[in-house]
């Protein structure tokens, strides 16, 4: 809270412990839907923002959105690189890189772009047990990624995931969705997805997943720092890559 209030003009509510609005914008409450969430190091903070104790290298970010759709957004990649480098609150996390196919293009890749951004890895074999106090990076098209049990909540779209996508025809296809939580574009071959879950206490878990081989290397071609920064999550594909959630109808909010 003081971090926020040495920087922008902000109004606060049950005895300064919440953000009722930054800088003029409100939050709208129940009837309104709309309202301030933060997010430290690309995971959503489950307490109040004046009790909430920063650590040096922490990233700090407020994002004022509708929660209809989802309530919580447990999770981000806008954050990248962290949480990978300095974890949740003060505590750094070993990093995880499990892949379906070791020899795979992306996962090289992807193994590339963490070891270049400064972030110390192991590589595992895909779904190794002991999943708590780990960030783990999935890298598997999703007919293989879904298996994991912890990944699964995917299926199940943005009010229990946080994610606004899912997968469908058993992973062939990829429904990209509005901030309510509808279908608003379906992609197919060559469709790749960047996104975080939490599914549980100490649970981190990245997904750089697809349609395809083809949409997985889509995927792991967007970590990067500035094409991630401020996304819930990303779909790339033939078209580019496209932040989450997409555009939606009449009643969408600016």
């Amino acid at each position: 809270m003081r971090a926020l209030r040495s920087r922008f003009d902000v109004s606060t509510r049950f005895g300064g412990r919440f953000v009722q609005s930054i800088g003029g914008v409100s939050g709208r409450g129940p009837r309104g839907r709309s309202d301030w969430f933060y997010f430290v190091n690309g995971l959503e903070a489950s307490v109040g923002a004046a009790e909430y104790e920063l650590s040096p290298g922490d990233v700090v970010q407020w994002d004022y959105r509708r929660w209809d759709g989802a309530m919580r957004v447990p999770a981000i990649v806008g954050a990248y690189p962290e949480p990978f480098l300095h974890g949740a609150k003060g505590e750094r996390f070993p990093v995880r890189v499990e892949c379906a196919d070791a020899s795979s293009p992306a996962c090289g890749r992807v193994k590339e772009r963490l070891r270049g951004d400064g972030v110390k890895a192991s590589v595992s074999s895909f779904g190794a047990q002991g999943t708590r106090n780990v960030v783990r990076v999935v890298v598997a098209p999703w007919s293989r990624a879904r298996r994991l049990g912890t990944v699964a909540v995917l299926d199940e779209g943005p009010s229990a995931s946080g994610v606004y996508a899912r997968f469908e025809d058993g992973g062939r296809r990829l429904e990209l969705l509005d901030e309510g939580g509808r279908p608003g574009r379906t992609e197919g071959a060559g469709a790749g997805l960047v996104a975080a879950l939490a599914p549980g206490e100490d649970q981190v878990v990245w997904l750089v997943t697809g349609t395809d081989e083809r949409g997985v290397g889509a995927a792991a071609a967007t970590l990067r720092e500035h094409t991630l920064r401020d996304a819930y999550a990303v779909a790339a594909g033939p078209g580019g890559v496209e932040r989450l959630p997409v555009p939606g109808g009449e009643d969408r909010e600016g």
